[in-house]
């Protein structure tokens, strides 16, 4: 899991594994496979490095 923060300040925790895509124009949107999508501060670049460093950190340990 991923945490990342909603525009509203809020943070919440998601499942990397179900991002389908994230773009940039000009906010930060997620999609989900479901189709549920989520707009959060952090830029796409940031997200993507969340993800690799979760990854790392559940396959490597």
């Amino acid at each position: 899991m991923v945490e990342l923060t909603k525009m509203n300040g809020t943070t919440f925790l998601i499942n990397s594994d179900l991002i389908e895509t994230i773009e940039e124009n000009p906010d930060t949107v997620i999609t989900l496979v479901n189709g549920k999508k989520f707009i959060v501060k952090e830029r796409r670049q940031e997200v993507k490095n969340l993800v690799i460093s979760y990854k790392r950190d559940i396959y490597v340990n």
